[in-house]
């Protein structure tokens, strides 16, 4: 049984390679399900113990040949509650799980939208196969999607995945292969068929429900692409399709650094003011479909990483769903 998988005692003793390290290191390398801030939180609580009394703390020095005995209570339950959401699971193992996302899903429980949400969802369809991440039985998060931004995105069902799977997107890929790929529709289109923005992003100094590219803000890189040009009426670029790669995660990061190069999304509310006029010059067909969007015209088209337990590269991809289908078509048919 793993670790992680909780209600058990798990002896350890100490190697002499071990000697004189710290007591928490040489667990954490012993217990690779668990993460060491785990295993320091059960050492504060009193789990540990060494002939049957408990030890004080994870920074005292391991002896070799010293014997310890680790007990791991079960993972408590999370606070969010599970709901019965219907999901699209693009894969699914004992590790973890890719779920194609609908707009209109918050990824995680927060003020304003306390519960219908993707943890809630998760929560229900994996049930006992969480086995606690942190020690709670949840699903790890390792990376998230706007609300209004349909697509892929993978979470981790234990610890050992959610520590594996978190290095890969904090790495943003410099040493392995994750592939993260959207496709959006913007106004207007670039002169150039492919560019990269790589402007750093913060919160808007006055609205703060808003990202802004600042100086001094974290570093942020997209790779763009332009797919299609979509003229009006009088032959002029009226918007495109963008094939976007991300090279970071920042919040908004598409959003921003396409209204930073004068290239707002579709249909985004929040950064594409100004735009209105542009509308205007749609078809009816497009004014229509756009109109019915509701939401930034913004799909996360390609997931690709390296599974945290075999090292095998899995790779998905998601249709555009049919609103954004929709309004391709529309605008693909204003040139005819």
């Amino acid at each position: 049984m793993p670790a992680s998988d909780a209600g058990e005692t798990v002896t350890i003793t100490v190697a002499p390679q071990d000697e004189g390290q710290r007591l928490d290191r040489v667990l954490a390398r012993h217990l690779p399900d668990l993460s060491r801030t785990r295993i320091q939180a059960l050492i504060a609580a009193g789990h540990l113990a060494r002939l049957g009394q408990p030890v004080a703390g994870g920074s005292a020095k391991a002896a070799a040949g010293d014997r310890f005995e680790l007990t791991l209570p079960p993972p408590e339950p999370a606070a969010p509650l599970p709901q019965a959401i219907p999901l699209v699971i693009a894969y699914e193992d004992d590790d973890l799980i890719v779920v194609d996302k609908p707009a209109g899903m918050v990824v995680h429980p927060a003020p304003g939208n306390p519960d219908g949400t993707l943890v809630n969802a998760l929560l229900h369809h994996c049930g006992a196969s969480l086995s606690g991440v942190g020690g709670v039985r949840r699903p790890g998060i390792v990376h998230r999607l706007d609300k209004d931004t349909s697509g892929l995105l993978v979470v981790a069902k234990n610890d050992a995945a959610h520590r594996a799977l978190a290095a890969q997107f904090a790495d943003h890929g410099r040493t392995g292969p994750l592939e993260r790929a959207y496709v959006a529709f913007a106004w207007g289109a670039p002169e150039m068929p492919r560019g990269t923005v790589d402007a750093p992003i913060d919160r808007h100094p006055i609205a703060r429900d808003r990202m802004a590219v600042r100086a001094g803000g974290r570093f942020a890189i997209t790779h763009w692409e332009r797919e299609a040009v979509f003229l009006d009426a009088g032959n002029r670029p009226l918007a495109c399709r963008i094939a976007c790669r991300l090279e970071t995660g920042r919040t908004h990061q598409i959003r921003v650094h396409m209204a930073h190069i004068g290239h707002p999304l579709l249909g985004d509310e929040t950064y594409a003011t100004g735009h209105k006029t542009k509308a205007a010059r749609l078809s009816p067909e497009a004014r229509t479909a756009l109109e019915g969007l509701g939401r930034q015209a913004l799909h996360a088209a390609r997931l690709g990483f390296e599974h945290p337990a075999t090292g095998a590269f899995l790779s998905f991809e998601s249709p555009l769903p049919p609103d954004l289908a929709a309004l391709e078509a529309a605008l693909a048919g204003m040139e005819k």
